[in-house]
């Protein structure tokens, strides 16, 4: 059988016993069994570790550098079982997450300070994209995104669910007039997202019928934040989730309409992990703290 480690072990007992005979008395082998290891590792190496003498035992220069080099190597996997076992109670370390950009934003920067405070062992990687990403590929721990689950290989923390409204500028209806009915949808410009071609229409609800009506528009954004802003720079009329714009629209910037027709439709946001990484510690706590401080407050029909 390999024993790879056990024969470097016991090289460097050799190595700071400076005897066979004191090495096997350590590790509590026979000194045959010891000098059968180093041959091992002597052979697996190709170099002589040892020069060999009825009276003394020295390290050969090969012997010292790959003494010297194993010290390192081990003291490092030491650290990093010790860390490991902290790690089981103690948050630290590393922690990748991956957010949309309308919720980055919105709701998770704004509460990172809140979580470097109460975990200072713990840094946060955060990385903002609109993609479906691989968490084994991207190397990410946690994944927040909002809207139907696909990879059923993950397991989700639901965080809330939001509304969705229909807003835009005060400049923008200044301009170009306020809606009253979803037909007069047909005089605006409507953004829309360019990675959801598949459906160019926005339901109403009209008497006791929900209806998808078609929408046109000048504007396409890859991202719900590109959409937000072409919003509030007044290019035209978006439909997003509230807590998306819920900002916008308590500063005025943004105005929303047609909520006598919302159909009540939202759209469900939960942070997703792999189901080994929920025993680290840092996962742990940054889904509890998601699941403590992100509030989909305003929307009055928050999950």
């Amino acid at each position: 059988m390999d024993n790879r480690f056990g024969d470097i072990e016991t090289f460097l007992m050799v190595a700071g016993e400076g005897s066979f005979a004191a090495a096997a008395k350590a590790l509590r082998l026979t000194p045959s069994a010891v000098s059968r290891s180093i041959a091992r590792l002597e052979q697996r190496l190709g170099v002589l570790l040892f020069r060999r003498s009825t009276r003394a035992l020295a390290l050969t220069r090969e012997g010292q550098a790959y003494r010297d080099r194993m010290a390192v190597l081990i003291g490092d996997m030491m650290d990093v079982e010790i860390s490991l076992g902290q790690d089981r109670n103690e948050p630290r370390g590393l922690l990748r997450v991956n957010a949309s950009p309308s919720f980055g934003v919105e709701r998770l920067i704004p509460i990172l300070p809140c979580f470097a405070e109460r975990y200072p062992a713990v840094t946060v990687d955060l990385t903002l994209s609109d993609t479906i990403v691989d968490l084994v590929g991207e190397r990410a721990d946690i994944a927040i995104r909002i809207g139907p689950l696909r990879d059923t290989s993950l397991r989700a923390k639901k965080l809330g669910r939001s509304r969705m409204a229909l807003v835009a500028s005060p400049d923008y209806l200044a301009r170009r007039g306020t809606p009253q009915t979803p037909d007069d949808l047909d005089g605006h410009d409507c953004l829309r997202f360019s990675f959801r071609r598949s459906v160019d229409g926005w339901p109403f609800r009209i008497g006791k019928r929900v209806v998808q009506r078609p929408v046109e528009g000048k504007f396409f954004g890859n991202s719900g934040e590109v959409v937000r802003q072409m919003a509030v720079a007044g290019c035209g009329i978006a439909r997003h989730g509230y807590f998306h714009v819920e900002s916008d629209v308590k500063a005025g910037r943004l105005v929303e309409i047609l909520a006598d027709y919302n159909p009540g439709d939202g759209e469900d946001i939960h942070a997703l992990y792999a189901a080994e990484d929920r025993s680290a510690a840092r996962v742990r706590a940054f889904l509890d703290f998601l699941d403590e401080s992100v509030v989909m407050e305003g929307d009055g029909r928050a999950a």
